[in-house]
């Protein structure tokens, strides 16, 4: 054990150089423009490391090595087709409507183009739902500490201990992130981003490399490790012919190409098009020409990655089967942690579980300050005097509001760490995509309204077109009990890539019955 003093070093120099840069923002963080745009000065660069450091959180670090290690293929990896056709649809539709708006909350386009309500019933729904996916996120960054703490204990972790782990890590984690979130605003964010990137990519190759390196031949014993099929899958019942069968098969099952086509590009139209958390990224550019080029080069980038992650679970299943391990935890999430703590060199070790630290924290400073921006821009400046407050107090709301959102989002991830600690066998994908599923279509569908009509649409239509959308996305997603309550004798579970799809349909369906009152006409 003398050697973890290693990684030790590996871990504090990482937390000094991420609090040390995002501390030294604060000087360029005392407007409003600056705390939430970055006065829109942002390097295409800059911007592109960020969207990635946003969208890779540590469910992605441990969850898609899971499915590599379970599934043995690249299944998972089909959602970045939907994922590139989403960031283009974007590109070009959402981000000149929101630089030409000039907005620096998202929903504030939405009260230009139809009224308050939609505005402040949009917002809410954004605030609500990103604080609830961001604390199931945050407990996984845990699990490491939690097995770290069961070798050191020498035998198994009972659910208390797990618990106990979970909240200090996450509560440590949020609160340092709400430091230099809060201080430097979304330079702090980008800047730190861009290093938590690079520790991302370190972290990922020298995995690669180093497994590659323990399996005997190599890649080839790797790939006798997959499965078919390896990357498409078109779900076509294997026992029973007919279009119903197969379509039953294709809307409830996780991960298919048509999950991937259809599914994957309404989801990230919704991650990447009108959620505050990923969008304000973007708006920091210098242009939109720019902010689009990031997006779409995102995307393209999000394959590789995605798929590298993935590689490290089927590495880690042919290196298990030759080389196997009586300690190795049952669950699979738990394999690749596992690993690190017991296979890898000193020094690595601290590199990979900075890497692994580096994605909390980046999703965490992008959720935090976007949770901040729209809460100040779309409930409390307009209560304080809007435009006639001082950018002293306006930037002092904007800090003192990711303070709150840290605070909410530590509590969920209790609630979430409790659950999770007492219900080791829940996946970690599913619960984290799942919970933006019930509530980003009702979004999407207004803001598609919105963009794509001139006068369809309203505050009442709007409404009523969310709560649809939501309710069909509840009936259709979850609890067999309700749909056999109602006569249904065969449930249909809708599996969590379709939600955004269908909330997004019932939605944009009810609202275009609405015409959109003469004033809010313009677009």
């Amino acid at each position: 054990m003398g050697s973890y003093w290693i990684d030790g070093l590996v871990l504090l120099a990482y937390f000094a150089l991420i609090m040390g840069i995002g501390l030294s923002q604060r000087s360029k963080s005392d407007s409003v423009e600056g705390f939430a745009l970055g006065d829109r000065q942002t390097p295409w660069w800059a911007v592109l490391a960020s969207i990635l450091a946003a969208e890779i959180s540590a469910a992605t670090f441990l969850g898609a090595p899971e499915s590599g290690f379970s599934n043995h293929n690249w299944t998972y990896a089909q959602f970045a087709i939907g994922t590139v056709i989403a960031r283009i649809i974007v590109s070009y539709i959402f981000i000149p409507v929101f630089y030409r708006h000039g907005v620096v909350s998202l929903y504030e386009y939405l009260g230009t183009r139809f009224g308050p309500k939609t505005r402040v019933v949009a917002s809410a729904t954004f605030l609500l739902t990103r604080v609830l996916a961001m604390g199931t996120r945050l407990y996984v960054s845990a699990i490491i500490l939690v097995l770290a703490y069961g070798l050191w204990k020498g035998g198994a972790v009972s659910s208390n201990e797990r618990f106990l782990i979970f909240a200090v890590a996450l509560t440590g984690i949020t609160i340092a992130t709400a430091i230099y979130t809060a201080v430097g605003g979304i330079r702090a964010v980008i800047w730190t981003d861009f290093i938590q990137v690079g520790v991302l990519v370190a972290a990922l190759g020298f995995t690669i490399w180093y497994l590659l390196g323990q399996l005997p031949e190599g890649w080839k014993t790797a790939m006798e490790q997959v499965k078919q099929p390896a990357f498409f899958n078109f779900a076509k019942p294997a026992d029973e012919p007919g279009v119903l069968p197969w379509l039953r098969n294709v809307f409830t099952t996780e991960y298919t190409i048509w999950a991937a086509v259809i599914g994957s590009t309404f989801v990230t139209m919704a991650t990447h098009g009108i959620d505050q958390d990923t969008v304000q990224r973007m708006l920091t550019a210098k242009n939109r020409r720019q902010s689009a080029f990031a997006t779409i080069l995102s995307g393209i980038i999000d394959l590789p990655v995605v798929s590298s992650f993935i590689f490290i679970g089927i590495l880690l299943a042919a290196y298990y089967r030759i080389t196997p391990d009586a300690s190795l935890p049952t669950e699979s999430r738990e394999a690749f942690p596992h690993f690190i703590l017991t296979r890898m060199p000193h020094g690595m070790c601290g590199l990979v579980i900075a890497g692994l630290l580096a994605t909390a924290m980046g999703s965490l400073s992008t959720a935090l300050n976007a949770l901040g921006t729209s809460f100040a821009r779309d409930f409390v400046f307009p209560r304080m005097g809007g435009d006639s407050m001082s950018q002293d107090l306006q930037v002092k709301v904007l800090r003192w509001s990711t303070v709150v959102f840290a605070f909410l989002i530590i509590v969920v991830g209790l609630a979430t760490a409790w659950y999770m600690a007492h219900d080791p066998k829940a996946k970690i994908i599913p619960l984290v995509l799942g919970i933006l599923g019930f509530t980003f279509g009702s979004l999407l569908g207004v803001f598609l309204v919105a963009v794509l009509t001139k006068r369809r649409g309203n505050d009442l239509g709007n409404i009523i077109g969310m709560v649809s959308g939501f309710l069909a996305v509840v009936f259709l997603s979850n609890p067999l009990d309700v749909q056999k309550a109602v006569g249904i004798a065969e449930p249909f579970v809708l599996s969590f890539p379709w939600r955004v799809t269908l909330g997004t349909l019932v939605t944009v369906a009810i609202s275009v019955c609405f015409p959109t009152a003469q004033k809010g006409s313009h677009s």
